[in-house]
């Protein structure tokens, strides 16, 4: 019998999830490192199923002012992905592709908006990729989309996206390691329940 809310997830099913993220994020960390020309690495991911509200505190308050990059998902497995990127990881790509930092969000050009576009699409890709691989699920992505504000504004999309469905987000966090520095890194993947479904029974926790 198939999950009709996130929050009826069992132990196990969150468990593989986890480990999912764990892989995914390894990927990301790799693909990130091939394109910034530095060693990257990435701590244990945190994967939790939780709130909206929750998640927002827990990537650093609804007032925080964050740049996210957004892809939808279609094909076997329909919903969206984002990565909130924090000042920190913002100027680690600046200062490694365009030798540039910047003091603000407000201080991003163009050049600076589409290059943190490409990094974002890039990690969200090599995370789905992984997921497919491992699960079998065929995952089409869109062209990604880019916003500079608060973090309570940013999550509103996803939410507005499964609202109906769930209260509930699936949240991946960790800190990328480069330069003996811990840089934030937030990936937040919205699956409806439909496709979260499909998902676990290919991966053979699900009935």
């Amino acid at each position: 019998m198939g999950l009709k809310r996130f929050d009826e997830l069992t132990n196990l099913e969150i468990d593989t999830l986890r480990e999912i993220g764990s892989i995914g994020t390894g990927n990301a960390a790799t693909a990130l490192s091939t394109m910034l020309g530095r060693e990257v690495r990435i701590t244990l991911p945190e994967v939790r199923i939780m709130g909206y509200n929750e998640a927002i505190e827990w990537i650093g308050g609804p007032e925080a002012v964050t740049a996210g990059v957004l892809v939808r998902m279609g094909g076997q497995m329909n919903g969206i992905m984002l990565s909130v990127q924090q000042l920190e990881f913002i100027n680690l790509v600046l200062q490694s592709m365009l030798r540039l930092e910047v003091k603000d969000f407000m201080e991003l050009d163009e050049l600076g908006k589409s290059t943190l576009v490409e990094v974002g699409n890039i990690i969200i890709s090599a995370f789905i990729n992984a997921l497919s691989g491992l699960s079998g699920v065929s995952i089409d992505l869109t062209v990604p989309a880019f916003a500079v504000d608060m973090q309570g504004a940013i999550l509103a999309v996803p939410m507005a996206e499964i609202g109906n469905m769930s209260d509930y987000l699936m949240t991946i966090g960790g800190n990328f390691l480069c330069d003996n520095k811990q840089v934030p890194c937030h990936l937040l993947l919205s699956p409806d329940i439909r496709s979260l479904n499909f998902l676990l029974k290919k991966l053979g926790v699900l009935e």
